[in-house]
């Protein structure tokens, strides 16, 4: 366990999310504030990218990275709980984790078992 948590970068999850006639309907200041209360705290990173104008799959796509699994299951329960989804103001597309560069962890592993 401590081997591969050694070589492996965090996991990031990228979030494709659609906005719901419900979110769009809301005064900008209202969007606002309860965006500013589901943002995930600790050690959770996010950035968030604005698609809408060019795809018509999902309107956003936010990047949560986080150190652990835990952590980032921690967050999503959290945000799973937040108005975003349980209005919905917000549904989910797609959840695509990823671990950055994680082919060259594997084949530095590799090496060492040559």
């Amino acid at each position: 366990m401590t081997e591969t948590k050694s070589r492996y970068k965090p996991l990031t999850l990228f979030l494709l999310v659609r906005a719901l006639p419900s979110w769009l309907a809301l005064p900008r200041p209202q969007r606002r504030e309860i965006a500013i209360g589901a943002v995930p705290g600790g050690d959770i990173k996010l950035r968030q990218f604005d698609c809408e104008a060019f795809s018509a799959m999902c309107s956003d796509i936010w990047m949560l990275t986080a150190d652990s699994a835990g952590a980032m299951n921690t967050a999503m329960e959290r945000l799973r709980d937040t108005p975003l989804f349980a209005q919905p103001y917000f549904e989910f597309v797609a959840i695509l984790p990823a671990i950055e560069d994680g082919w060259k962890a594997f084949e530095a592993a590799e090496v060492d078992h040559v």
